[in-house]
């Protein structure tokens, strides 16, 4: 049996997010309806009220080390997954997910960097530098959206997701120097995804203003 059958192996791998090659979906690309009532969006909205919630919780202990708190910020993390897990089974897939989803987990690390960073669970340089990292790749964003760019996530930023917020959740129950380790490794890759997010971007804005311009005419 191919991979074009329904439990194929390739269509497994997509189903659950370990093949990203190809388009993105349509309905996510720019230009596209918002369509906010989806399941996946649920989700999102979800994740979006969970992040004030673990924050009093985390800032109501004593020292920042809380497994309720960690538990919530496993969950809101975790959501990333489940929602675009969602969306590729039922096929709900909205430019308002596109958008969301990428600021939600942006939310998410400052959400964890507020509370490392208050309660000194990690290397304060370290979490300086995944903080500028983070703002860089929000204005990145704008930037791109203001010219009608979307940034794609590259190999280097879905991968540097994982140690990032598995140093947070960590730091939040573990007084060790593993957290700080994952957290050093998720900034390199991060720092490299988002040079990665730049020459992508200010490329493909060069050939859409190049495109744009009117064909020289020959002179006579």
């Amino acid at each position: 049996m191919g991979d074009s059958a329904p439990f194929g192996k390739g269509r497994v791998r997509k189903l659950f997010g370990l093949d990203r090659t190809g388009a993105e979906p349509a309905p996510t690309r720019a230009g596209q309806p918002l369509r906010p009532f989806t399941i996946p969006n649920f989700i999102g909205y979800l994740r979006l009220l969970g992040i004030p919630l673990f924050l009093y919780v985390a800032f109501s202990s004593d020292d920042g080390r809380d497994w309720t708190a960690a538990l919530l910020f496993f969950l809101i993390a975790g959501g990333d997954y489940v929602d675009g897990f969602l969306a590729r089974v039922t096929g709900q897939y909205s430019r308002l997910g596109a958008l969301m989803d990428p600021v939600i987990d942006r939310l998410t690390i400052f959400s964890g960097l507020v509370v490392c960073w208050h309660f000194e669970l990690l290397p304060r340089w370290l979490l300086a530098l995944l903080l500028v990292r983070e703002l860089a790749t929000l204005l990145l964003a704008r930037w791109g959206l203001s010219h009608g760019v979307d940034i794609e996530v590259n190999w280097f930023g879905r991968v540097a997701v994982f140690p990032v917020m598995g140093a947070l959740f960590l730091a939040l129950i573990w007084d060790s120097w593993v957290p700080a380790v994952m957290l050093g490794v998720g900034v390199v890759l991060g720092v490299i995804a988002t040079w990665l997010y730049a020459r992508v971007g200010r490329d493909r804005i060069h050939a859409l203003e190049a495109a744009a311009r009117p064909e020289e005419t020959a002179q006579p």
